[in-house]
């Protein structure tokens, strides 16, 4: 299965969320890559200590990296140019889109569902950064999203310092610690969040899967050799 987190903006926990959907894979026994396809190598610096569960490989090296893996995940760009959209599609399975609840964020994630429209590819919508002192603003998100079409995942990855520190210390959420090596009380909320929009993704993917196993190539018949027409 080939995963690409993608978005049009920095500072929507993009790569953060690219590290986490890979480290719960690779917690459940799987085969995981990570492909580091931004410009700014977010996941590669991410992955710098080596302390993640599975290898952070750069998009030049991917084609090998990722031939023994049973989940890629792909760290795409922040960018809303269509040819790297097109690229990005054509090397995956179903499309993460991480949506923050603030309206540009929002406005962005509508405009990305736009293009992702022009390719038969799964996708859906990620809530990241969610406070849970403004549940409201997080209702309203998903209504808005909602109502242009677009699948919304019913897992909300919570705004919590856990992250910032793990990003820092180069581990998961679930291994953060504060600055006096104190074990985040909530680091776990994080953790359960991404495992839960995990099992989400697989679904969606499996669903995808079952609709288009039907299809058949253009041009090929598969009507018994009896039935047809002479």
């Amino acid at each position: 299965m080939f995963i690409t987190v993608f978005g049009q903006k920095g500072g929507v926990a993009k790569t953060c969320t690219s590290v986490h959907l890979a480290a719960i894979w690779a917690h459940q026994h799987k085969k995981v890559a990570l492909i580091d396809a931004d410009r700014n190598r977010s996941a590669t610096a991410y992955g710098s200590r080596e302390l993640l569960p599975y290898p952070v490989i750069p998009i030049e090296a991917a084609a090998k990296a990722a031939r023994g893996a049973d989940i890629v995940v792909t760290d795409g760009q922040a960018s809303s140019n269509e040819e790297e959209l097109k690229n990005l599609v054509e090397g995956s399975d179903i499309i993460v889109l991480p949506t923050t609840p603030q309206s540009r964020s929002l406005e962005l994630t509508i405009e990305m569902s736009s293009l992702l429209n022009n390719y038969r590819i799964p996708y859906a919508a990620l809530l990241v950064k969610v406070d849970s002192r403004k549940k409201s603003s997080a209702e309203s998100a998903v209504e808005i999203l909602e109502g242009f079409d677009i699948h919304v995942l019913n897992s909300q990855i919570p705004l919590l310092s856990a992250f910032e520190s793990a990003e820092t210390n180069g581990v998961t959420v679930d291994q953060s610690v504060d600055k006096r090596g104190r074990a985040h009380s909530r680091r776990m909320m994080g953790w359960y969040s991404y495992d839960k929009a995990c099992s989400e993704i697989e679904e969606l993917y499996q669903a995808h899967q079952e609709a288009t196993r039907s299809v058949t190539p253009i041009g090929w018949d598969f009507t018994a050799l009896e039935n047809r027409a002479a």
